[in-house]
């Protein structure tokens, strides 16, 4: 086959078509919406927390051993389920952040290899172009030269040729670099959730074995009368003390707790079906043997995770795990009054934050002086507790005891 010549005009189409195609980026730049650095802070407060379970671990062991403890057993354990139920939540905003960046992270090698594929296309291209201009070597062309001013302008352009093909051979190298490194990153991040998953399913079990632990304890401090009898005491302790923080902290507060307009009644703080008790108020007899109730508030069963809702719009004045309540909430309200609500499994208010009537604010729980799943409820009237049985007198009521269920007059 006949050679072309390679002409000044093949040469000067040779150099526009080369400038024409651009040089791809060594790397991809992408917004990400998740960063590593947000997931170490998250792992951080993982190690935090797993401090935390092992500082109660060491005083667990430390009553263990004494049969008379087992209410401090409880307590113990039940800190330790907060602590472990922290680290599932903890653990699950990590798989989610992992989710989402392994999602970017899929994203962007998809749109490198994307582009390698098509730099690789237009290099492509333009060798056969140069092809199709003709055969003849870059030494060729400049011999070629008619004159000095001839070479001097044919290597000009040469050389630009030269040096672009070189940038595109150093392009492709770069993006398969880069694609090679969102690979080995894609990896790593999809083996980090793969043990944030196993580590929360092993949290998960663990949580079952210290629930099972702490029923059992359950029963075994309600086969103990004076168990029975210490824990309300202790709640009557803990009341007491609860009355003058309530009166603190609402005078801190006076000034938010003011701009919180409040319903003139209260709604019932679970959902309406769950309406049979287990304990009175205190000035109230037992209705079924007639003895005298000493209690601080309203025991209504429920099971656990049952949500629990603010009976009335205000501002939390206490959130925290502690004493005889053990996680509880205190609302206290524009009108002078304040509604208190023990021994759930789990908070979902703040201090300080405003809720509505009706917000869940928790969920049932046996944490504290408590010897199964239920909600302990109290309403203070300028501090005072009074039985909340007198705000609910439109509602049909049950009590249960001793096996026997009664409905209750108001």
């Amino acid at each position: 086959m006949q050679k072309k010549k390679f002409s000044f005009r093949w040469l000067a189409l040779a150099l526009t078509f080369a400038l024409l195609l651009p040089l791809a980026p060594a790397a991809v730049p992408t917004a990400s919406a998740v960063t590593q650095a947000e997931i170490n802070a998250l792992k951080s407060d993982a190690n935090k927390l797993d401090q935390q379970k092992k500082d109660i671990q060491s005083q667990l062991k430390a009553v263990q051993a004494d049969k008379d403890k087992a209410q401090d057993q409880k307590e113990l354990l039940e800190q330790q389920i907060g602590i472990i139920n922290q680290a599932i939540r903890n653990l699950q905003n990590q798989i989610s952040m992992y989710e989402e960046l392994i999602a970017e992270k899929e994203a962007e090698l998809a749109e490198a290899q994307a582009r390698e594929e098509e730099q690789y296309e237009l290099f492509c291209q333009r060798i056969r172009f140069m092809e199709e201009a003709g055969e003849t070597s870059y030494w060729s062309i400049l011999f070629s030269s008619k004159d000095f001013s001839d070479l001097l302008d044919n290597f000009i352009m040469v050389e630009e040729i030269i040096q672009y093909d070189n940038g595109i051979m150093d392009s492709l190298m770069a993006l398969q670099a880069a694609i090679e490194e969102r690979k080995t990153s894609l990896k790593e991040t999809k083996a980090e959730l793969d043990a944030a998953k196993a580590e929360q399913e092993a949290a998960k079990s663990e949580l079952k074995a210290q629930e099972a632990e702490v029923d059992r304890l359950i029963a075994e401090i309600s086969a103990k009368e004076g168990e029975l009898q210490a824990a309300e005491a202790a709640l009557r302790k803990a009341a007491n003390a609860m009355d003058a923080e309530i009166k603190r902290l609402e005078r801190e507060m006076a000034a938010q707790i003011s701009q919180v307009v409040s319903e003139s009644g209260f709604m019932w703080p679970l959902k309406s079906s769950i309406n049979t008790l287990s304990s009175l108020y205190g000035s109230r007899k037992d209705p079924i043997n007639g003895s005298a109730s000493n209690h601080t508030g309203i025991d209504i069963p429920a099971a656990s995770g049952t949500p629990i809702y603010a009976a009335k719009s205000g501002v939390v004045t206490t959130s925290k795990q502690a004493g005889s309540y053990g996680n509880h909430v205190v609302v206290s309200h524009s009108d002078g009054t304040s509604t208190l609500y023990a021994h759930m499994s789990r908070r979902n208010a703040t201090v300080g934050q405003t809720v509505k009537q009706g917000d869940v604010i928790g969920y049932v729980g046996t944490t504290g002086r408590s010897t199964g799943n239920h909600l302990h409820f109290e309403i203070r009237i300028n501090g005072n507790r009074t039985d909340p049985l007198n705000y609910f007198k439109d509602k049909t009521l049950y009590y249960k005891s001793g096996g026997k269920t009664v409905v209750l007059p108001h």
